[in-house]
């Protein structure tokens, strides 16, 4: 049992492209967690098909390894904007967040976002300057322009002393200097022992979970992820869900998983300080707080920024209901004939509503 104290919660924030997933991949080689010879797929915590196909981070990950007799748990985060809903939910679960900048291209519209929720966080911020291969590396500049965001933002003195690494995830390499010759992310890795701070909470107090995010199982349905802020847990202990609402909902805690690289790996015992997966609470939702049932202390309910765009999805109640025809969307020529509810019509080479005709033939605008 690794001891709390030995514990590294770390976010990965960064602008979309900035090589927050290939850092990541090259942490799980780097660190022990597979043997040499094991094959390993790339962009290993995009598990979402539609990831896989567009190269990007959709929704956020967890995953963890040991390393030195530390276990370290990596959230991934999205990079594009579409996507900031998700690293608002997920960084009240680090400790600390590490901000990869692209060493061309510098701080960018999503930097300056995801720098601002994790300074609101009050979270100590550790600055990768990443791609320094690139031939149009700036590496100096990069770091001025990251430091004039962070007074934008009004950091707090400590935080403008920010350490600096400078590395390439696609080689698999890290410095603490520009000049420094080396071929490891081991430079990274110490960094992050020596700069995180360990995660705080008493692991005799009551049990504290805020559901930061959800994952699904076949088996035991909806399932809550989350940092233990106090307490420890095991399977079938007794616990109580605060809801948003303040009401109180007692449940047993079924199953409960670590994080190993990217996959959930069932544990009898986490303590303060594990992120975890937690399945029995089948009605629970981002936000609410999994606490004792003898002494029920909820956390401070998740605030998001409202969406950019709403869409509100019902049943067809219109006056042409029921009478969607042989085809539901089409694009056709003129001249172009169909059918609606059984009836001819034909289509005249016009953007107005008249351009659909009745079709005998020969009909045409008057």
């Amino acid at each position: 049992m690794i001891k709390q104290e030995n514990i590294r919660n770390i976010a990965i924030i960064a602008h979309v492209d900035h090589g927050k997933t290939t850092i990541v991949d090259q942490l799980f080689k780097q660190s022990g967690l597979f043997r040499d010879n094991q094959e390993v797929a790339e962009r290993l915590m995009d598990s979402i098909d539609l990831e896989k196909e567009r190269g990007i981070t959709i929704a956020s990950k967890n995953g963890g390894f040991t390393y030195k007799d530390h276990l370290i748990n990596i959230i991934d985060t999205p990079g594009h904007a579409d996507f900031g809903g998700q690293v608002e939910r997920v960084l009240c679960m680090a400790d600390a967040a590490v901000l990869l900048v692209d060493a061309a291209e510098g701080p960018m519209p999503q930097t300056y976002f995801v720098l601002k929720k994790a300074l609101a966080k009050s979270l100590p911020i550790l600055v990768v300057i990443n791609k320094i291969d690139k031939p149009a590396a700036r590496c100096d500049w990069v770091m001025d322009q990251v430091f004039d965001v962070l007074v934008q933002l009004n950091a707090p003195d400590e935080t403008l002393d920010f350490p600096v690494i400078y590395a390439s995830a696609r080689d698999g390499i890290s410095k603490h200097e520009l000049e420094d010759d080396n071929d490891n992310m081991i430079p990274l890795l110490d960094k992050v022992i020596e700069f995180v701070p360990p995660p705080k909470g008493d692991n005799d107090g009551p049990v504290q979970v805020l559901v930061s995010s959800l994952s699904y199982s076949s088996f035991f349905g909806r399932m809550a992820i989350g940092k233990l802020t106090n307490g420890s847990l095991k399977p079938n202990q007794e616990v109580a869900l605060s809801k948003l609402n303040g009401d109180l909902v007692k449940g047993r805690v079924t199953k409960l998983y670590r994080f190993t690289a990217n996959n959930q790996v069932e544990t009898d015992y986490a303590q303060c300080g594990d992120i975890v997966a937690i399945g029995g609470l089948t009605d629970i939702t981002v936000g609410e707080t999994i606490t004792d049932p003898a002494n029920p202390i909820p956390l401070p309910a998740l605030e998001f920024d409202p969406p950019t765009l709403s869409m509100t999805f019902m049943a067809n109640n219109s006056p042409f209901s029921g009478k969607e025809g042989d085809f539901v969307m089409f694009r056709a020529n003129s001249g172009t004939r169909f059918k609606v509810a059984g009836k001819e019509y034909r289509l005249l080479n016009d953007d107005s509503i008249e351009a659909v005709v009745a079709d005998p033939r020969g009909i045409t605008r008057a």
